[in-house]
């Protein structure tokens, strides 16, 4: 049954990572399962995860490397301290859902990938109607997802996406570092910590696209609090406190006023004072 589900999970798991991925049967356990990696690397040299179904009602996703992951490796342990933070940040969220081990003993809050052996396996149980969409969805969603998206990161896969404010900042268009906060607003790894962290409902105005919209109210955005720019120089930054959810709507309008946006709580003191 998780053969002929192939098209959902690799969309799910590409739009939800911001990299191309490639899919295999595996039939090598008890119950038939997928290979899933990133396309550009090939299986051989990219980080893998397996999805199968275990028991009666559980999904386990495991993450091992393939047999010439070498460089890919060597470049994952370059990985700067904002994006280790990032990929931590990323596989605890896992933990939400399923239950998660490292194969070679560290902690969940402070891993740190240093040979080939490093490997996560997360099981998650209870799950009703097993190869349904909609528990495929949330399964890719919550397991599959964080941990390759973790890897992502620490690859350094960079998405980018076309900007939905291209008139409103067009003054800002030849800033180098305002592109890049642009492209980390957009950045679907850093899109799926904001809402696991701070939920769906926008932070000005309350308003819930999915409870509003239904089936087309995937709209919510978000926001970077802190433009990089302003600091004038990298720095790592928290999708706890640096990171809000906010609706196309109360998005456009903070980015109005130039070149620093109104925060969250001067929109919100603007619509409370129209009331």
């Amino acid at each position: 049954m998780l053969t002929t589900k192939q098209a959902l999970i690799r969309e799910e798991v590409s739009a939800g990572t911001g990299a191309d991925i490639e899919l295999a049967v595996d039939t090598s356990g008890h119950q038939t399962g997928l290979r899933i990696w990133f396309a550009d690397l090939e299986r051989t040299r990219s980080p893998i995860v397996d999805l199968r179904p275990s028991g009666l009602n559980r999904y386990e996703a495991r993450l091992t490397f393939g047999h010439f992951a070498g460089p890919t490796l060597a470049q994952m342990m370059q990985a700067d301290d904002e994006e280790v933070q990032l990929a931590r940040a990323l596989v605890s969220t896992v933990a939400r859902t399923a239950n998660v081990t490292l194969t070679d003993g560290q902690d969940l809050a402070d891993w740190k990938i240093t040979e080939s052996g490093f490997g996560i396996r997360a099981e998650r149980r209870g799950l009703q109607d097993r190869f349904g969409d909609e528990t495929l969805i949330s399964t890719c969603r919550d397991l599959v997802i964080p941990i390759l998206a973790a890897m992502a990161e620490l690859y350094g896969y960079d998405p980018v996406e076309e900007s939905s404010f291209s008139d409103l900042e067009a003054g800002l268009e030849g800033s180098v570092r305002l592109a890049v906060v642009r492209r980390r607003e957009r950045n679907p790894r850093n899109r799926l910590l904001c809402l696991r962290i701070h939920g769906q409902a926008c932070s000005v105005c309350g308003l819930d696209p999915k409870s509003r919209y239904g089936a087309a109210g995937s709209i919510i955005e978000v926001h970077h609090l802190q433009p990089l720019a302003a600091s004038g120089k990298p720095r790592a930054y928290n999708p706890e406190t640096d990171l809000v959810p906010l609706c196309p709507s109360c998005h456009r309008a903070v980015h109005t006023r130039r070149p620093s946006p109104w925060s969250p709580q001067e929109l919100k003191a603007i619509l409370t004072s129209d009331d």
